[in-house]
């Protein structure tokens, strides 16, 4: 249980003096406004108001955001109104609560409720994106004390938290939290699958950490031999549930996956990150077709680092991942950390949004059916990513079986609609052809085409290229 003192210690490390003193106004309100309230789990309401600002804290996110996440339940669960927080903390933080409470929960409770929640969530994140930040802080609360609740709400919490929460977590680059939210959640969804994996792992994870802290006392050795200094260097453990899924495409065998345990290793700067895996590859084989350089070509969500897996010593595979400390952080909390070292200003203030979330914004506004809706989203949202690349070296994320008309619809409605081809790493391809990550997609287009094919729709695999298909097609 994180108590006020633990995030004092927080601010206090990352956050000026007088920026502190709204965050402890914000918790005295709260304290007094949640005052004699209780949680199921039987601790005082505060302690989860807590907990929600100690998360922001650690990603570190921006003051007002902090203090919203302290007030968010506020004028929810107490007889403290909207007003009476404008009066106190001003528009900012009036804004950020309001849109946390707008949001409420995506309760499956009928399909119109549900995907009615799911637009007003799309909808506040088109807003201010800190909203669905300051709701994913309180979710890994709600998660970790998950136990306290009853089972039918505890098993809905759960499914919400896995098939939203997480891949939305994800897209914004959060991959700390994106993590987190799916171990807590696999358990209560999935107990037997979850059973099944963790006696899979057992036996693997306990040899694997005893050579991986040898391979990282070499790693150590050899790095200081050729003069790289390294912030530090850290083993992973792969989360239970990106195993089980991984376990799944590798026809359940617990052999091919080279990555249960990896190596992370923070370095002062780029010149460093690339030095260094030139190191460890004269000392070691890397092996063929795992070798990635996020850095050079950074993921779309701002992902930055140097993958690869080597044949050790120990005749082990092991995954390395070397980074600087400002791709790490990034890493780890995505566009909450984004603002602090790529300097594009407050979240809410940004005038340009996630393509991804453009998109999402878009078919909202173009597919009325709820049940093809929420059928679009979670495709969009839970399928795994590929990422290819325009002919100028430009990364576009689309989801797996994406061709290149999905591609096409991606960069331009216009571009979509005229397609009369592709070629993938400079061949000429079929438009049905399923894109991997890597290829460089180059579209032909004929000027004097003015609408797409029927056909096509069962070419495509992105709702966003499916929904402009058939606004196209219906067009007279």
């Amino acid at each position: 249980m994180k108590t006020f003192e633990d995030l004092k210690k927080v601010l206090t490390l990352n956050y000026r003096e007088d920026d502190i003193k709204i965050v402890i106004r914000a918790f005295h309100f709260a304290s007094e406004a949640h005052k004699g309230q209780k949680r199921r789990t039987g601790e005082d309401y505060i302690y989860h108001s807590i907990a929600t600002a100690y998360n922001l804290a650690k990603m570190k996110m921006d003051i007002p955001s902090i203090a919203a996440g302290l007030l968010h339940d506020v004028p929810e669960d107490t007889d403290f109104t909207f007003e009476d927080l404008k009066n106190n903390f001003g528009k900012e933080i009036y804004y950020l609560v309001k849109g946390v409470t707008k949001l409420g929960t995506l309760k499956y409770r009928g399909l119109e409720r549900y995907a009615e929640n799911l637009r007003k969530m799309f909808l506040a994140m088109s807003q201010d994106l800190r909203v669905i930040i300051i709701k994913l802080a309180d979710r890994m609360h709600n998660m970790e004390t998950l136990e306290g609740v009853r089972p039918e709400k505890r098993l809905r919490i759960a499914q919400e938290t896995l098939e939203i929460y997480a891949p939305l977590a994800n897209r914004l680059g959060m991959f700390k939290v994106k993590t987190e939210l799916e171990d807590l959640a696999f358990p209560y969804v999935y107990p037997e699958e979850y059973k099944w994996t963790m006696n899979l792992i057992e036996d693997r994870l306990k040899s694997e950490t005893k050579y991986i802290s040898k391979i990282k006392k070499l790693v150590q050795k050899e790095l200081a031999k050729n003069n790289i200094e390294f912030n530090n260097i850290r083993t992973r453990i792969k989360s239970i549930y990106s195993i089980y899924q991984k376990l799944l495409r590798k026809g359940k065998d617990i052999n091919k996956i080279y990555d249960l345990i990896a190596l992370r290793i923070i370095v002062a700067d780029v010149a460093d990150c690339y030095s260094a895996m030139g190191v460890l590859h004269k000392k070691w084989t890397p092996l063929k077709g795992r070798v990635k350089d996020y850095i050079a070509q950074s993921k779309p969500n701002g992902y930055q680092s140097l993958h690869t897996s080597v044949f050790t010593d120990f005749s082990k595979i092991v995954e390395i991942q070397i980074r600087t400390i400002a791709m790490d952080e990034e890493a780890e909390y995505g566009i909450a950390a984004h603002s602090k070292y790529k300097e594009i200003g407050m979240l809410g203030k940004r005038k340009k949004h996630p393509k991804w979330l453009e998109h999402l914004i878009e078919i909202q506004k173009t597919i009325t059916d709820n049940t093809e809706f929420i059928k679009h989203i979670k495709n969009d949202l839970f399928l795994e990513q590929i990422f290819v690349f325009t002919p100028k070296g430009d990364v576009v994320e689309l989801p797996e079986n994406a061709t290149p008309l999905d591609f096409a619809y991606y960069i331009h409605t216009d571009i979509g609609n005229q397609c009369v081809g592709a070629k993938i790493n400079h061949q000429m391809a079929s438009l049905d052809t399923l894109l991997k990550s890597g290829d460089v997609i180059e579209i032909i287009t004929d000027k004097n085409r003015k609408k797409p094919n029927a056909d096509w729709l069962n070419m495509v695999a992105t709702s966003m290229a499916k929904s402009k298909i058939k606004s196209q097609l219906n067009k007279k």
